[in-house]
C-alpha cells in the first residue's frame, strides 16, 4: 500500500492542530496493535465527530482503490472535526526506504493535511516502531471541501455518525 507521493520540503514540523494531532497518533496507536497481533494492516479511517470516533476498513485491489475508499467517506463526513487515514507504507529517507505506518489527516476547510507516521523494521520476527512518530509533511487533505464541524444542523450529519452504535 505505499503509492503515495507526499512531499516534504521543509525543515521545521508545522503546527498541527491538537484534534488533528489527537486522532492521528490514536489511528497510528490502532496500527501498531494490529501489526503486533500478526494481523494484516488493512487501511482505514478514523473521523472524529463530535466526542466520538469512527473507524472504518478501505480494503482495496490496489492502492489507488483504498485512496479512493478513504477519500470517498471522508468527503462526505459533514459535521466531522478531523480524521486520520491511516495505512503501511514507506518513506524515503538518508538512510534509504524504510517502512512506515502512515497516518494522513486533515480538518475541515484547511486546503492541505499532514502526514506522520511510525518507522519500523522486522527484527527476530517482531516489529520494532520508533518511539516517536516522524512529520512525513503535507498531504491531501480529503477534508478541504467541508465547512466546520459546527457549521452543521443535525439534520445534515449523515445518521450513521449520530446513532448510539456504529457498525464496524
Amino acid at each position: 500500500m505505499a503509492e503515495r507521493i507526499v512531499e516534504n520540503n521543509e525543515t521545521e514540523v508545522p503546527e498541527i492542530p491538537e484534534i488533528l494531532e489527537s486522532v492521528m497518533l490514536y489511528a497510528l496507536e490502532e496500527a501498531k496493535e494490529k501489526i503486533n497481533q500478526g494481523a494484516d494492516l488493512i487501511p482505514f479511517t478514523v473521523l472524529v465527530v463530535k466526542d466520538n470516533l469512527f473507524l472504518e476498513n478501505h480494503p482495496g485491489d490496489s492502492a489507488e482503490e483504498c485512496f479512493a475508499f478513504a477519500k470517498h467517506t471522508v468527503e462526505g463526513a459533514r459535521g466531522a472535526d478531523a480524521y486520520a487515514f491511516c495505512y503501511d507504507g514507506y518513506v524515503e529517507t538518508d538512510a534509504g526506504t524504510q517502512d512506515t505506518i502512515i497516518a494522513e489527516g486533515g480538518i475541515p476547510g484547511e486546503p492541505d493535511g499532514m502526514a506522520i507516521g511510525y518507522l519500523y523494521t522486522l527484527e527476530d520476527g517482531s516489529y520494532v516502531f520508533d518511539k516517536e512518530p516522524a512529520y512525513i509533511g503535507e498531504a491531501p487533505n480529503f477534508m478541504a471541501g467541508l465547512k466546520s464541524a459546527d457549521a452543521y444542523g443535525e439534520d445534515e450529519i449523515d445518521p450513521q455518525y449520530t446513532e448510539e452504535e456504529y457498525p464496524e
